[in-house]
């Protein structure tokens, strides 16, 4: 019977399903996360009477025909790259980029990873890093006897020092976007790394034509929903119930044929 392989695809679908919103409200406070949306594909369909063949020799043509669909899959996991609610810090390295763009930053291989969460810190040189220590492109280091570092709209640093009456621009941070962002590989900690699927880098500034603005204080909180997903769950649990069910209908409906005499 082909009613419990059938059903089967749905409850793995379904199961699917809920892990990605499990993960959604398990990140609703990390910094800048994206929500997942999972999407599924009908699978292919075994035909038994085809539409258009004749169905007599003066030419009938079957309008519809009979094709039993063998149930569903996912598709793809799609990131939701709308942007969170602004939160206000009031400290003075915390950025957050209102609309397009990233945070370049340099990984321990070299290679340049880019994220939104813009919760930096200084190291002991000085030098704006992120959470696990990893430097912002381009590198900004930060002098010794700064009393305020001031961040503009474009990404431009700047350094009040003692003794010093006029600021030090200290540095230009570097934002990049891409043509399609749900193709960026997550690699976990707010990290992001081009793909093929993403399209190349394009480097820029902040407030230039398709990028978004810095603003300095505030922090890019989640763009996770709660009422949404606490929705959706419920949706993916019934959707699971009622597949459960047709599993157990098809049982009983072989159970049925074995048991006449």
């Amino acid at each position: 019977m082909r009613v419990l392989s059938i059903a089967s695809t749905g409850m793995m679908a379904q199961q699917l399903n809920v892990e990605v919103i499990s993960n959604n409200i398990a990140n609703i406070n990390t910094t800048a996360f994206k929500r997942g949306r999972a999407e599924f594909q009908d699978l292919m369909y075994q035909s038994e009477r085809r539409q258009g063949s004749q169905s007599t020799d003066a030419g009938t043509i079957i309008p519809t025909g009979i094709e039993v669909g063998l149930g569903v899959r996912p598709g793809a996991v799609n990131r939701i790259n709308t942007t969170g609610n602004l939160t206000s810090t009031g400290n003075e390295l915390d950025l957050a980029i209102e609309g397009r763009g990233y945070f370049n930053i340099r990984m321990p291989a070299g290679e340049t990873a880019y994220s939104r969460a813009g919760g930096f810190k200084l190291s002991p040189e000085g030098t704006i890093v992120t959470s696990d220590g990893h430097p912002v492109l381009p590198e900004v280091t930060v002098p010794q006897g700064t009393r305020e570092i001031a961040v503009n709209a474009s990404g431009e640093v700047q350094a009040f020092v003692d003794g010093q009456t006029r600021p030090r621009v200290l540095g230009q941070l570097v934002m990049t976007v891409f043509v399609n962002e749900s193709g960026l590989e997550a690699m976990g900690d707010n990290l992001y790394r081009a793909t093929p699927a993403s399209g190349e880098p394009q480097d820029g500034t902040g407030g230039q034509a398709g990028f978004g603005t810095i603003r300095q204080k505030y922090l890019e909180s989640s763009n996770v929903n709660v009422v949404q997903e606490i929705t959706e769950l419920i949706s993916a649990q019934r959707a699971y119930e009622m597949n459960a069910k047709v599993v157990e209908a098809g049982d009983q409906m072989a159970s049925t044929l074995s048991n006449m005499r």
